[in-house]
């Protein structure tokens, strides 16, 4: 029996051609689905597609965009097992480098019709889907700033562009970090709550590898005194983030928690799975074996929760009296 998909397709994402890659896709997945082509606007949300077809019946949901369109379609499906196929099309693919997916058209159709699936973790913040990351503070900031006409001309350099100019006005601020059983206050000028993340994201690099079902959650507080130790601190995330490695900096630290509450004064803005949401407080819990994806064969790193926080500048830690031994 022949498979029914619904392919969600954004046209706007990258810098491709857009009809050029939606006829690429239909030709390598018509054969093999029952293909339902559905084309994103400006005022249609990529989820809302996605949660149409899952009540119609689809047996597979496809997304074809930027990381933005791929965490809608994807945090639509959470809880459903429901397979998802991703053929990333965006400016930072993100997405695609965190979980070892293809990033040409054709590579990513023949992992989607080759049919083999992986359960991964998601999360929800302030009750959205988050599938990547939160960032707050200076991540946040940069995102942003790097505008779609900005990003359709340079490409990821729209990002290094607008990180340069965050650092120009380079700001700390309080935070508190609340997990089950501590609580943490400090300050910061970034804090990262991620469920995945690729080494290029940066800011998420605290520990030794992000593990994609562990059920946790990893965050990074960058904590830099001036734009100097700021640049020297992403330098040094970026290094060990593409060596697997945990940072060794007294100004970065980090934790593993299935549930957070990050506040902050004055409040910073957040940006969710790389798009604005609004501002501090959030709350992020860990959606343990929520998604399916379709997926290449990759390797499973191993890992134990660890943490790294004693020697954060200004650093408070609070263990909450029923975390205390007994």
């Amino acid at each position: 029996m022949t498979r029914s998909a619904c392919l969600i397709f954004n046209p706007v994402a990258g810098q491709g051609n857009p009809e050029q890659d939606l006829a690429t896709i239909k030709s390598l997945l018509e054969p093999e689905f029952e293909l339902e082509v559905r084309v994103t606007t400006a005022d249609c949300d990529p989820g809302e597609l996605a949660r149409d077809a899952i009540a119609r019946g689809a047996d597979a949901i496809i997304a074809s965009g930027g990381d933005g369109t791929l965490s809608a379609v994807t945090g639509a499906t959470l809880g459903t097992n429901i397979p998802v196929g991703i053929i990333s099309r965006g400016t930072a693919n993100a997405f695609a480098t965190a979980l070892s997916f293809p990033t040409t058209i054709e590579e990513a159709c023949q992992v989607i019709v080759e049919g083999k699936t992986r359960i991964v973790d998601a999360a929800l913040c302030n009750g959205k889907p988050m599938v990547l990351l939160a960032g707050i503070g200076f991540e946040a900031e940069t995102i942003e700033g790097a505008s779609r006409e900005v990003k359709n001309r340079f490409g990821m350099l729209a990002y290094i562009l607008s990180g340069i100019q965050q650092l120009r006005n380079f700001e700390q601020f309080e935070v508190k970090i609340e997990t089950d059983d501590k609580i943490i206050t400090t300050v910061a000028a970034a804090v990262t709550v991620a469920n995945v993340a690729p080494p290029t994201s940066v800011l998420a690099q605290g520990a030794a590898g992000i593990i994609e079902d562990d059920g946790l959650l990893d965050i990074t507080i960058v904590a830099p005194s001036d734009r100097a130790s700021a640049v020297a601190a992403s330098y040094h995330l970026l290094q060990t983030g593409m060596r697997g490695e945990a940072v060794e900096r007294d100004d970065i630290g980090y934790l593993r928690a299935q549930r957070v509450k990050i506040s902050t004064e004055p409040p910073q803005k957040v940006a969710l799975d790389g798009e604005p949401i609004g501002k501090t407080p959030i709350e992020v819990e860990c959606i343990p074996q929520g998604l399916t994806l379709f997926v290449p064969a990759i390797l499973i790193p191993d890992g134990e929760p660890i943490e790294k926080l004693e020697d954060l500048p200004n650093v408070k830690i609070e263990l909450k009296e029923e975390a205390e031994p007994q």
